[in-house]
């Protein structure tokens, strides 16, 4: 028996009371929830994500940064962006203390490796946010690791006093370069020689993941990992990537037949058939709408699923079929 609509919401979705904006940085705030009755949240993992709905229409993912073994709140950091689509905005001129805030149960596709012998996190600017949560869980469990967290300057640098004090079984070094890449951390050095054992995490802007991209090129590919806050801008996207043909989507518990034309989105197409599709960042970067997929060929578009996990699952809002029948776990 199916659960009831508010019902099924109520197990994937939270009301949290704000507690706590704090500025953290130049242009960045953290922002603490809690539950309004004190109880305790859903536990999350290290490099974990929520859901904020700053808005009507206005959704947007953000990395818990707090200590996983912290089950009382959950911490996100945001950086006011003025290019932006206008969630960060949102976040540091509307939330306010103590206002009630609609919040997803955590999800995480940035996972630690359980079998790394040592863990190399490079952060860029407020890409620390997740790899702070790595953090406190490698200081907790005494594992070997080093973060790099570059930023223009120690102004810039969101929670470095914490972070430096945590470092007990780790290292923690900070690169400021004034503005100018150049003179920050050579990235291609540290990274030039892969060590069997070792797990690279990497989050931050544009050039800086395309810089992390460049230097571990030649690593494992399962020994690297990295979570974007945008798409890479280079990426081709999945409308104009696939087959210029329409193809056809079966939903296997029902065995009904719906018809997507090369113009259309996936996951619109199935919201619109009444499927229980949840859409995001509609960019392929969060896995709200990760449904499971029986059979048929997939144009994967997404940033977030490893090639393991693309046998059994794709992510609508951005990928599609390559003509023929999709069918779908739905």
């Amino acid at each position: 028996m199916n659960a009831p609509t508010n019902e099924r919401e109520a197990l994937t979705h939270l009301e949290l009371v704000l507690r706590q904006v704090r500025m953290e940085a130049a242009g960045i705030n953290s922002y603490e929830f809690v539950d309004p009755e004190g109880n305790e949240l859903p536990a999350f993992t290290p490099g974990a994500h929520i859901d904020v709905h700053i808005a009507p229409g206005v959704i947007r993912q953000y990395s818990l940064c707090n200590s996983p073994e912290e089950r009382h709140r959950y911490v996100v950091a945001v950086l006011r962006d003025e290019s932006g689509r206008g969630g960060s905005r949102g976040m540091h001129e509307t939330l306010r203390v103590p206002n009630r805030v609609r919040v997803s149960v955590p999800r995480n596709n940035f996972r630690l490796s359980d079998d790394a012998s040592k863990i190399i996190l490079l952060a860029g600017g407020i890409g620390v946010t997740p790899l702070k949560s790595m953090v406190h869980q490698l200081e907790a469990e005494s594992k070997n690791y080093e973060l790099h967290y570059c930023a223009k300057g120690p102004e810039f640098a969101a929670f470095q006093s914490e972070l430096e004090g945590m470092a007990k079984t780790g290292k923690v070094h900070c690169h400021f370069d004034g503005g100018d890449p150049a003179k920050g951390l050579n990235i291609a050095q540290l990274l030039q020689t892969p060590q069997v054992g070792t797990h690279v995490y990497y989050c931050g802007p544009g050039g800086f993941m395309e810089a992390c991209k460049q230097a571990t090129a030649h690593w494992p590919a399962d020994a690297v990992h990295c979570e974007h806050f945008k798409a890479p801008i280079q990426k081709v996207p999945a409308e104009s990537s696939g087959t210029d043909e329409g193809y056809i989507v079966e939903l296997a518990a029902s065995g009904r037949k719906l018809t997507v034309l090369p113009d259309q989105n996936l996951a619109e197409v199935l919201q619109q058939a009444g499927a229980p599709v949840e859409t995001s960042c509609a960019s392929g970067l969060c896995g709200t709408c990760k449904v499971r997929h029986l059979s048929g060929q997939i144009d994967h578009q997404d940033f977030i699923l490893d090639e393991n996990e693309r046998q059994s699952f794709m992510t609508p809002c951005v990928s599609r079929g390559c003509g023929g029948t999709l069918v779908l776990d739905l």
